[in-house]
């Protein structure tokens, strides 16, 4: 038995992607499970019978759901979902950490963390399922697609809980880095004097793409901000960010906020309309270290990313390092597996 007492899929992953679960609901007017997936299913007729003529539709036991099995409330199905056709993410994920826990890598941009909506297999998790055969692999916390930078997997179910605890109650110390326009004249359309912490209340309706800034409403979203780069000749500064919420695009529409929004990004100030497929231009945002205490052994963990954001050309100072849990400063694993002050 799963945690919180969900039992694990019946079937296989396929392409490092899991069968979905459908729940029945407590009741209603259909007579035939059929009847039911045709109203749920956005699939023509026709091929939800050829599905269960096939038998894809599976009960919790792995046995086939019969084409004229009656609706049972609260039963549960299994299926796998139609894998779409993805255009491939042309970029590398690299495993910066691997033991028995906890996968670490750095994302590239472009490819998001886990199956959702039209990016299916193209995603980290499907992806280092396959590749190091770890099939039950999964995020402990999650980074926007359009971010790069470094990124936490649990190896089994039984880590899945203590890590993802780690981040769901701010337990994890994060630096980023954003390439952004630099204050016009040295000072921020929005008054604001760097460096500066932000706090404002941030909503994303849903159904709305962009999240949105709240004046009026008691803050719900805080953001450590510095300049610590500039490119004159280019008009662009690399700043460093320290969250200590973890709102939806919080970083993002901070910065827009502010009036110096990230560099390459389609949605803040304003919508853009790009082509999903094009990996030309990607977001000036990378989560560039992690920190923070191992919730199983106690031990202080240290990530760190080797990346710049887009389109900073040069080298990113050294961040400056604030004490974690306990007062402890873990050394930094870097990419090549060895460590750095």
């Amino acid at each position: 038995m799963a945690r919180g007492g969900i039992p694990p899929s019946p079937l296989p992953q396929r392409e490092g992607v899991d069968a979905v679960r459908l729940r029945m609901p407590q009741g209603g007017p259909w007579a035939l499970l059929r009847d039911h997936l045709i109203e749920r299913i956005p699939l023509p007729p026709h091929q939800i019978d050829a599905m269960l003529a096939a038998g894809e539709f599976v009960g919790p036991d792995g046995m086939p759901v019969a084409p004229d099995a009656p609706f049972v409330p609260r039963s549960v199905v299994w299926v796998h979902r139609d894998l779409p056709d993805e255009v491939p993410v042309p970029f590398k994920v690299t495993v910066l950490h691997h033991d028995e826990r906890i996968v670490v890598v750095d994302k590239p941009p472009f490819l998001a963390t886990m199956p959702r909506g039209r990016h299916i297999r193209q995603t980290v998790l499907a992806r280092l399922r396959v590749e190091l055969g770890l099939p039950r692999l999964a995020p402990a916390h999650r980074l926007d697609r359009l971010t790069s930078g470094v990124l936490v997997l649990t190896t089994e179910r039984r880590w899945r809980g203590p890590y993802q605890q780690v981040f769901a109650t701010g337990g994890a110390d994060k630096d980023y880095l954003a390439c952004a326009p630099l204050p016009k004249g040295g000072a921020l359309p929005s008054g604001v004097v760097l460096p500066a912490t932000v706090e404002v209340h941030l909503s994303k309706p849903h159904g709305q793409l962009q999240s949105h800034v709240l004046a009026d409403r008691i803050p719900n979203s805080r953001t450590d901000i510095d300049l610590i780069g500039r490119d004159e000749e280019a008009g662009v500064g690399l700043y460093h960010l320290r969250p200590h919420s973890g709102r939806t695009h919080q970083l993002r529409a901070h910065l827009a906020w502010l009036g110096i929004p990230i560099c390459g990004d389609p949605l803040y100030p304003e919508i853009r309309d790009v082509d999903p497929d094009d990996f030309q231009t990607p977001l000036g945002l990378v989560a560039r270290r992690l920190r923070f205490r191992d919730p199983v052994d106690g031990t202080p963990r240290a990530f760190e990313s080797d990346r710049v954001p887009w389109p900073w050309s040069g080298a990113a100072p050294t961040l400056a390092v604030a004490p974690v849990i306990d007062g402890s400063i873990p050394e930094v694993a870097s990419p090549s597996g060895e460590t750095k002050e």
